[in-house]
């Protein structure tokens, strides 16, 4: 994993005994995942390095690389957990199966208030990755499955995390990805897609009309994690034709309760 710390801790000792445990940099920042990801979490940074068998000091360090990069999450009083990265992993390998219960009885709620498909995604790298999808009463038949990723400026959800960022950042992921068209619909030029940002910042809420797929007309709200940086959306997917974008509006309420809920729980 790029970027992670190697150098040893200084100290002697019980530092020895532990690192000959760990294995090299990969092997060390793999026991650390698996570690603070175990049952119980958040878990304390002594806890994990414990059951890793890494250094306390080089257990920190990659950690907070860990973090940074979304494989963990921290409940920000020092106790670690699964990040978002790890939850998208998990639910691509599963394809559905397994997925956290307290989202999907959320979602469930959402769907059957609604009456439309539902769906959790969260920013995994340059991409969108959806974590559950539930379908309500009048189910959208689109190509959207768990563990499928997304373009970030074609999707309501993509466009919720875009809005999160900071220009430069905006700038550097549009230079490195482009913003190649998925219909007709959808934007393709920086200056516009910043004006949609603003109103996706100002209103709380993105809409993606036709613009990712043809005949599918979504309605996406911020998910934050623990320290309020958008990590994903709550998105509702409707037939474009049968549902206009105004009807859409009338959901903001319902499909907000829902992100507010899962407030931290990713994070």
């Amino acid at each position: 994993m790029a970027g992670i710390e190697t150098s040893e801790d200084s100290q002697t000792g019980d530092r020895r005994g532990r690192s000959s445990l760990a294995g090299n940099a990969t092997d060390k920042a793999l026991n650390l995942l698996e570690a603070a990801s175990g049952p119980g979490y958040p878990h304390r940074l002594g806890e994990v390095a414990a059951a890793a068998g890494v250094p306390k000091a080089s257990a920190h360090r990659i950690l907070q690389n860990l973090v940074a990069t979304g494989f963990l999450a921290s409940d920000g009083s020092g106790g670690y957990g699964p990040g978002p990265r790890v939850r998208a992993l998990a639910a691509r390998i599963t394809q559905g199966c397994g997925e956290d219960q307290v989202m999907r009885a959320e979602l469930e709620v959402l769907g059957r208030r609604i009456g439309h498909t539902v769906q959790i995604g969260v920013r995994t790298g340059d991409a969108i990755t959806l974590l559950v999808k539930v379908a309500g009463p009048n189910p959208v038949q689109d190509s959207s499955r768990v563990g499928m990723q997304l373009p970030l400026h074609t999707t309501a959800i993509g466009k919720c995390v875009l809005a999160g960022l900071a220009d430069e950042e905006l700038s550097t992921l549009v230079d490195r990805l482009g913003l190649p068209p998925r219909t007709e619909n959808s934007v393709t030029d920086l200056t516009e897609l910043r004006a949609e940002l603003a109103r996706v910042r100002e209103q709380g809420f993105a809409l993606d009309d036709e613009e990712n797929e043809v005949g599918v007309r979504c309605l996406a709200v911020p998910v934050r994690d623990a320290k309020g940086a958008v990590i994903g959306a709550v998105n509702v997917s409707t037939i474009a034709f049968l549902e206009t974008r105004e009807a859409l509006l009338n959901w903001v309420g319902f499909v907000r309760t829902t992100a507010d809920a899962l407030h931290g729980l990713l994070g």
